[in-house]
C-alpha cells in the first residue's frame, strides 16, 4: 500500500479503527497504527488521528492516546476531551488535569465540555486551587451564561472541595439554574455534614418551581441521616414512592436504608430491604454497618449470612464491617471463617483497610497470636496494622511484646503516630518502665516531630503515679503546656476506671480536688472507679461528699 493510496483510503482506515474500538481489540488497533507509521506518511489526516485516539481510549490504553495527542499535535478539541474524560473514568484525575494543561500549551481551544471535565477532576481529588484557576478562565471567556452543565460542574467542584459558601455564591450568580445545579449544592452540604443547610437549599430549589430527581433525593436523605431527622426522612420516602423513583434504583434505595440506619430506625431499614428483593450489596452493607454502629453485632452477622444466602457478594467494606462485629462480641470462629473467605478472594493483596480490620478483629477477640500471624501475612505492613497489634499487646498486659513490636515497626521504617505512642506509653506505665517511658516521650517529638497531646501527658502522669513517684507526677503536671490541668487529671481517672485501678484513682482524685473541688466530673469519675471495682460503699461515700460540696457552694454563693 503506497503513500498516495493510503491518503485516498483514509475512510477505510477510519472504519477499521472504529471496528477495533467497538470490539476493544487493542492488538488489531496497534497493528493498524504500525502499518500507518510504516508507510512513512509525513502527516496523518485529522480524520485518522481522531480515530486512532478514540481506538486507544476505547481499548483502555489512555496513556497511549495521550501520547498520540501530544506527538501528532492533534488540534481537535473533541479528541482531547475524550482523553481527559477517559483519565477521569480510570480514576487518574491528576493525569486528566495534566492533559488539560497540555491542551492549552498546544493551543487547542477549550470548550464547555473541556472545562466541565477539568472541574470534575478537581472535584474528585479536592483540588480547589486548580478549580479556582479554571473558574477564572471560564469567567474570562464568559461561558457560564450559555452552559448550565458547566455551571453545575463549577458548583459541584466547590461543593465537593468543601468551599460551600463559594458553591452557593456561584449558584446564585448563574443566569439559569436547574435541578442539576441545585442538586450539586444540596449534595455538597450533605456530604460535609451540613444537613440543615442541605435541606434549606432543597426548600429554595422547590421555591423556584423545580422538581427533585432521584439524585436530589439521595442528597436530602443523607442530610436527614446527618441530623437524625427521621420524620422528614419518612416524608421524603413517601414522596419517592409516589414518584416511583425506587424502581431499579439501588443507589437511592441504599441512601434510604442508610438514612433510617443513621436515625436509629433499624427495623424500618430492614423492612425496606425485605420489600426490595433486588437490593444490591450497598443496601445490605448499609444495614450491616448500622447494626454494628448500634452495638447489635449478632444481628449484623445474621444479616451478613442472609445476604450471602440471597446470592449477594460482599465487598471489602462489607467484610470490614462484619469483622468489626466479630471483634466486638469475641466471635473469633466466625472471624476466622470470614478471614478464609477474604483470603480465597485475594482481597488482602491491595486493601490496607481490610487487612487492618482483620488484625483488629483478632486483637479484640484476644487472639494475639492469630493477630500477629494475620499481620505477618499481609503484603504490606502499614501503620494502622502495626498500631493495632501494639494496642492489643498493651491491652492484654503483654507490655514487653508491645515494646518489641514497636521496635520491629521502627526496623521496617514505619513511622509511628500519636496513637502508637499512646499505646507505648501505656505499656511502659503498666510495666513500671519509667526510664523507657521518659525516653519514648522525648523520642516522640525529637525524632518524629509529634507534638504531645493530652493523652500522652496523662500517660506520663499515670506512669509516675504507678511507680510511686508522686512528686515527679505533680511536677510533670505543672509543666504541661495546657491551661486546663484538670483535663489531664480527668484523663488519668478515666484510665483508672477502665482498668479498675482504685489506688491511682484515689491519688489522682485527691490532687485534682486541690485544684478544683467543684468539678462534678471528678466525683462522677471516682464514683465510676469504685463501681467498676465493685466497691459499693465507697461509691456511696463519694456521692455523699459530692452532695456536701454542692451544699457548701450554695451557702457560699448565698
Amino acid at each position: 500500500m503506497n503513500r498516495h493510496l493510503l491518503r485516498a483510503e483514509d475512510t477505510e482506515f477510519v472504519g477499521l479503527l472504529r471496528a477495533c474500538s467497538r470490539a476493544k481489540d487493542l492488538r488489531a488497533g496497534v497493528r493498524l497504527h504500525a502499518e500507518l507509521l510504516k508507510e512513512g506518511i509525513p502527516e496523518i489526516s485529522f480524520l485518522v488521528q481522531d480515530a486512532l485516539v478514540q481506538m486507544y481510549v476505547k481499548c483502555g490504553a489512555v496513556l497511549k492516546a495521550y501520547e498520540l495527542l501530544v506527538g501528532l499535535r492533534v488540534k481537535n478539541t473533541t479528541s482531547w476531551n475524550n482523553v481527559i474524560a477517559a483519565f477521569i473514568g480510570c480514576g487518574q484525575c491528576p493525569e486528566a488535569l495534566d492533559c488539560f494543561d497540555q491542551l492549552k500549551r498546544q493551543g487547542v481551544p477549550a470548550n464547555s465540555v473541556t472545562f466541565s471535565c477539568a472541574l470534575k477532576a478537581c472535584a474528585r481529588i479536592r483540588a480547589v486551587s486548580k478549580g479556582e484557576q479554571i473558574h477564572d478562565e471560564i469567567a474570562i471567556q464568559g461561558l457560564l451564561g450559555c452552559s448550565i452543565i458547566l455551571g453545575a460542574a463549577l458548583v459541584d467542584m466547590y461543593a465537593k472541595c468543601g468551599s460551600l459558601i463559594m458553591a452557593e455564591q456561584v449558584l446564585k450568580s448563574l443566569p439559569n439554574r436547574n435541578v442539576i445545579t441545585w442538586t450539586a449544592l444540596v449534595s455538597g452540604f450533605a456530604l460535609h455534614g451540613h444537613g440543615h443547610d442541605a435541606l434549606r437549599c432543597f426548600e429554595l430549589m422547590l421555591h423556584e418551581g423545580l422538581s427533585p430527581d432521584a439524585v436530589t433525593f439521595v442528597g436530602v436523605l443523607k442530610a436527614c441521616g446527618n441530623i437524625k431527622a427521621a420524620a422528614k426522612g419518612e416524608r421524603f420516602h413517601d414522596e419517592i414512592i409516589r414518584k416511583g423513583l425506587l424502581r431499579g434504583n439501588n443507589v437511592l434505595l441504599a441512601a434510604l436504608i442508610d438514612m433510617y440506619v443513621k436515625c436509629g430506625c433499624l427495623m424500618k431499614a430492614w423492612d425496606i430491604l425485605e420489600e426490595n428483593p433486588d437490593s444490591d450489596v450497598f443496601c445490605w452493607t448499609s444495614l450491616i454497618e448500622g447494626y454494628v454502629e448500634q452495638g447489635l453485632s449478632e444481628e449484623a452477622l445474621e444479616c451478613f449470612k442472609l445476604m450471602k444466602q440471597k446470592g449477594v457478594s460482599p465487598t471489602t467494606v462489607t467484610f470490614a464491617s462484619v469483622l468489626k462485629a466479630c471483634g466486638s462480641i469475641g466471635a473469633v470462629e466466625s472471624g476466622e471463617q470470614i478471614h478464609e473467605e477474604i483470603s480465597r478472594q485475594g482481597l488482602l493483596l491491595d486493601d490496607f483497610v481490610l487487612g487492618s480490620a482483620l488484625v483488629d478483629m483478632y486483637v479484640k477477640c484476644g487472639a494475639l497470636l492469630k493477630a500477629k500471624k494475620a499481620r505477618d501475612q499481609l503484603p504490606v505492613h502499614d501503620l494502622v496494622s502495626w498500631t493495632t497489634l501494639i494496642a492489643g499487646y498493651a491491652q492484654q498486659g503483654q507490655n514487653q511484646e508491645a515494646l518489641n513490636c514497636f521496635k520491629q515497626m521502627e526496623h521496617f521504617d514505619v513511622s509511628p503516630n500519636e496513637v502508637t505512642f499512646t499505646c507505648i506509653l501505656n505499656a511502659c506505665s503498666h510495666s513500671g518502665l519509667v526510664e523507657e517511658g521518659e525516653m519514648y516521650f522525648t523520642l516522640m517529638y525529637t525524632n518524629y516531630g509529634i507534638k504531645p497531646v493530652l493523652e500522652h501527658y496523662a500517660c506520663m502522669v499515670d506512669l509516675y503515679g504507678r511507680a510511686g513517684l508522686f512528686n515527679l507526677a505533680i511536677s510533670f503536671v505543672s509543666k504541661i503546656p495546657f491551661d486546663d490541668y484538670m483535663a489531664v487529671w480527668r484523663s488519668v481517672l478515666k484510665a483508672c476506671e477502665k482498668r479498675k485501678d482504685v489506688t491511682i484513682g484515689r491519688w489522682a482524685f485527691e490532687h485534682a480536688l486541690q485544684i478544683h473541688n467543684g468539678d462534678a466530673a471528678l466525683y462522677d469519675l471516682m464514683s465510676n472507679i469504685y463501681r467498676s471495682a465493685g466497691m459499693q460503699e465507697n461509691m456511696e461515700s463519694i456521692e455523699a461528699v459530692r452532695a456536701e460540696s454542692k451544699s457548701w457552694e450554695k451557702m457560699v454563693s448565698f
